[in-house]
Parts: C-alpha cells; sequence; structure tokens
C-alpha cells in the first residue's frame, strides 16, 4: 500500500457510473416489482453500499476508509437499460474512487444476480469513473 501517512486530510468525492441492458420485459419486471427474488433495486441499492464500506476487503492495495456518505441511484431509459450511479464520499488522505467503482459494480452484479431466472444474457457495462473531487492530484470530470 501507498505511504499516506504525511498527507493531508481534504473533503473527497467520487461518482461512477454502470449499466445493464436487458430484454424490455426484464426491466418492465424489475420496475414492476415482479421478480420473485425480490425488490431488485432495494437489495441493490444495500449491496452498493454495502460494497462501498468494504472496498479494501476485496482490492489488495486499497486503504479501509471512513466514508461519510454512499448514495446509489438508479434511472433507465424506458426500455431495455438500467442505469446505475454511485456517489462517495470522505474526509481524508486518500481518494474514494475505488469505492465508488466498487459500489456501482456490486450494485451491478446484484441486479444480474436477481434477474439471471428471468434472463442469463444481460449485459454489464460499461463501468466507469464518472468524475472525482480533492486530494493532490485535484479534480476530475469525465469528457473534460
Amino acid at each position: 500500500m501507498v505511504d499516506i501517512s504525511g498527507k493531508t486530510p481534504s473533503v473527497r468525492t467520487a461518482v461512477a457510473v454502470t449499466s445493464l441492458t436487458m430484454a424490455p420485459s426484464t426491466l418492465r419486471a424489475i420496475r414492476e416489482g415482479a421478480v420473485k427474488k425480490g425488490d431488485v433495486l432495494a437489495v441493490a441499492q444495500v449491496a452498493g453500499i454495502q460494497g462501498a464500506k468494504k472496498t479494501s476487503d476485496w482490492i489488495p492495495m486499497c486503504h479501509p476508509l471512513a466514508l461519510t456518505g454512499v448514495n446509489i441511484n438508479f434511472s433507465d431509459n424506458g426500455e431495455d437499460v438500467l442505469h446505475i450511479e454511485a456517489e462517495v464520499k470522505t474526509e481524508g488522505k486518500t481518494g474514494v474512487e475505488m469505492e465508488a467503482l466498487t459500489a456501482a459494480s456490486a450494485a451491478a452484479l446484484t441486479v444480474y444476480d436477481m434477474c439471471k431466472a428471468l434472463q442469463k444474457d444481460i449485459v454489464i457495462g460499461p463501468t466507469m469513473l464518472q468524475s472525482k473531487t480533492g486530494g493532490k492530484s485535484g479534480d476530475f470530470r469525465r469528457g473534460e
């Protein structure tokens, strides 16, 4: 792990996004609460939060962080794509990009798990960092 002991704490945020492409009937089942395993978006939201909190357990070189906020938001295109946005915040010595990416990925994998009985060929991705603020390297916003 990188030694961050000399770094100055700052407020840090990161937003990661991903999507799942599926059959219109699968997205409709999610939206209507008709998936047998339960409320897909509620469970995926909890999975995303849990994933962010446990990132250092999954990714070997990540520091364990005290997160101050995790928000998971869902939207869809009304047809066949479910979008996931994960926003993670902390005040610390290192960024939360990996926590945001893990949160988005855990939420997407949970959607897949809960819907695989309906459809096995759901496609996850692309998954990417959308933005980050704070820290020595400054701010990043995709496309700027």
